[in-house]
């Protein structure tokens, strides 16, 4: 997961929009969606809106083509709900997908709870989001997931016919397998891209509820590699054990690589990284 330790190594690497822009990772970013002024791309139609769960309301940005498609739920990284991962979903939605972008803070506070990863870095973002991070059990992930899908077979935009997917970014990595988890009729794709936590010595462990009717990503950064070697043979162990399909990667780019807004944004592994999943979802959903 985006510990202490990662995030002063980012802070090390120079974190302003400037320096962003410099790198190509503001004009990446721009080019994952048509946004302009608030509205959405040609075809696409997008809302903020609210989702009743176990726990309260989760707020949360949903967009869609104009025909109803399958279904994904996006579970962000450690700074959020924002305009990145905004920006990301109108790209998916674009592809032909209904993309949900969740807020895994909604119990304590609604997005964005920080502009991008530059203002998480600026003001304090780690320890802020402790305590928020915290109430994210593997049962309150698992009521969130109930709650996003009910919430998704209820939309005209889904096509209910077809599976919903569901990819996760650093700690998102382990809700796309908790959700799996909470709706295996329904959820039949996980993707986790530099996901944390993924294998742990916990009963709870994600990698220890994989489910053989769903098709799995796992895109590891190579950082998170060196400090766990052992998690991918974990996870392909797992994945076999339970029957299920898997494809399980380390890639030449450190951990947040495919957010446009990180530090490490690598521009080229995150374009391969998103070909797989669309792979992926063209496969399984």
């Amino acid at each position: 997961m985006c510990d202490q330790d990662q995030l002063n190594g980012f802070a090390g690497k120079g974190l302003s929009r400037r320096e962003f822009a410099a790198s190509g990772a503001l004009a990446s970013l721009a080019a994952c969606t048509s946004m302009e002024g608030g509205t959405a791309a040609a075809g696409l139609t997008e809302t903020m809106v609210s989702i009743p769960t176990a726990d309260g309301k989760m707020d949360a940005f949903f967009v869609h083509p104009a025909k109803p498609a399958p279904a994904v739920i996006l579970w962000p990284d450690i700074a959020g709900l924002r305009e990145v991962k905004k920006a990301m979903a109108r790209r998916l939605a674009g592809e032909g997908y209904a993309v949900l972008v969740a807020n895994p803070y909604y119990r304590d506070v609604p997005a964005p709870q920080f502009a991008d990863f530059a203002d998480f870095m600026k003001s304090g973002g780690f320890e802020k989001v402790t305590p928020w991070r915290a109430k994210a059990t593997p049962d309150a992930i698992i009521r969130d997931g109930k709650a996003v899908v009910a919430w998704l077979d209820g939309q005209r935009a889904v096509d209910r016919k077809r599976g919903i997917g569901n990819q996760g970014y650093c700690m998102g990595g382990p809700y796309t397998v908790y959700t799996a988890a909470a709706a295996p009729t329904r959820v039949k794709a996980a993707a986790s891209f530099h996901g944390g936590g993924l294998v742990t010595d916990q009963p709870t462990s994600p990698h220890l509820q994989l489910q053989s009717n769903t098709s799995y990503l796992f895109a590891i950064g190579q950082n998170d590699d060196a400090k766990q070697p052992a998690a991918k043979t974990a996870l392909r162990a797992a994945a076999d054990a339970a029957g299920a399909k898997a494809e399980i990667e380390v890639y030449p780019a450190d951990h947040g690589w495919c957010v446009p807004d990180s530090p490490v944004y690598n521009a080229a592994q995150a374009e391969r990284a998103w070909a797989r999943l669309l792979t992926l979802y063209a496969a399984a959903l």
